[in-house]
């Protein structure tokens, strides 16, 4: 096989579907070129042809360029601070059998066996063609694979340990690998500086230029939660006070309802941003009134939920306009509980971010979209990446 073969792949793998005559384009190669590499990873069942959909016009049928049935696999796992789930993906990005259980509040030795025995049988039923590994955990994940996360309390978990014998696995970072899916497959496909910024148990987030996230020294670079964007007088979980992640997740949530800490932050946040979207979808319009009449109008007064909520809200965009004058972005996208509060009360979002932009960003503001794919993004991360590592050993 040869450097062509693989880059034929990568267009299958991105399109699939993707017509003979515009692979080879995208390659760079002649229409014959292609069809003697086609024919190559046909042989080696990595690729399969078919007739594209019938599109009304005459000539010779449009030849497409898809997976093949049974060509090599990977699993993606993800591990959040409550459950687990391991999905085999298909080249192309399809997802086929998934596992999945609970684990809040284990130990990493129980995490470790439970994650392992689901890969073990996904081994057993797909055999050989499971080639390959992608690990999305909540922490982060060094260069040598090894993972701390402060909120369930895993410290230098070895994440090979998930799958010794494997011939490819990569790991990452949940919101590292959410934000790489979001700029392969999701909202941030065209952009060429994206800031992704997902909001679970804490905060954390990515840049992605061209395609490729930036994940630091350490493998900790976008551990934006603890900036000091926070109050300096709320000592964060990690041990500093002011971080940023404790002032727009369920902690805060908690402090401004004069709540105790929720032991699941992630759960009690989504409940209040619930309660405050039912209490703002239920408010009753404002009629417009005289003047006279709106001098000696009492406004009504705001839920403690509803005010909690834009709190946070404003804290956020706060935070985000900080990081696109650092970063110079050209699009945000927001993930987790980020997603829920841009759709609760965007205008909180919205009027903290550009009020805290620089002159330069603000006739034209870096766009905040929701991400796309939802809390499915950290296990497309991570396909991504095991794919990313095994295509070049494929070909």
């Amino acid at each position: 096989m040869t450097t062509r073969s693989t880059e034929l792949l990568r267009v299958v793998h991105r399109s699939p579907g993707v017509t003979r005559a515009d692979a080879a384009r995208l390659v760079g190669i002649g229409t014959g070129t292609a069809t003697e590499l086609v024919a190559k990873l046909s042989r080696a069942a990595l690729l399969i042809q078919g007739p594209a959909a019938p599109s009304g016009t005459r000539g010779r049928p449009t030849t497409v360029l898809l997976p093949h049935p049974e060509g090599p696999l990977v699993v993606a796992v993800a591990i959040t601070h409550e459950i687990w789930r391991a999905e085999v993906v298909e080249l192309g990005g399809a997802a086929h059998t998934a596992l999945q259980g609970r684990h809040a509040g284990a130990a990493w030795p129980e995490v470790r066996s439970a994650v392992r025995g689901a890969i073990e049988e996904l081994r057993v039923r797909y055999g050989g063609r499971l080639r390959a590994a992608g690990i999305s955990a909540p922490g982060t994940v060094s260069r040598d694979r090894r993972l701390d996360a402060v909120g369930p309390g895993w410290h230098d978990a070895d994440l090979t340990a998930l799958w010794p014998e494997a011939e490819v696995l990569v790991a990452g970072n949940d919101a590292t690998l959410a934000a790489t899916a979001e700029s392969r497959r999701g909202a941030a496909v065209d952009a060429a500086v994206a800031l992704h910024l997902r909001i679970e148990a804490g905060l954390g987030g990515a840049v992605v230029e061209d395609g490729r996230p930036v994940i630091g020294a350490r493998g900790a670079a976008g551990e934006f939660g603890h900036m000091p964007f926070g109050d300096p007088s709320v000592r964060c979980p990690c041990g500093a006070r002011g971080c940023w992640g404790v002032a727009v997740d369920g902690h805060e949530l908690a402090r401004l309802l004069g709540d105790p800490t929720p032991v699941d932050t992630l759960s009690y946040a989504r409940r209040v941003i619930t309660s405050a979207a039912e209490l703002l979808a239920g408010a009753p319009a404002t009629p417009a009134a005289p003047a006279v009449a709106a001098v000696h109008a009492v406004a009504a007064p705001v839920p403690p939920a509803v005010a909690a909520v834009r709190a946070v809200a404003a804290n956020l965009g706060r935070g985000i306009a900080g990081l696109v004058n650092g970063l110079d972005a050209d699009l945000v996208t927001l993930g987790g509980l980020g997603a829920d509060l841009l759709a609760t009360v965007p205008e909180e979002i919205h009027a903290a971010y550009r009020d805290g932009l620089m002159s330069i960003h603000r006739d034209a503001p870096p766009p905040i979209r929701p991400a796309a794919l939802g809390d499915g993004g950290p296990i497309a991360g991570a396909a991504e990446e095991a794919w990313a590592a095994l295509l070049p050993r494929l070909a």
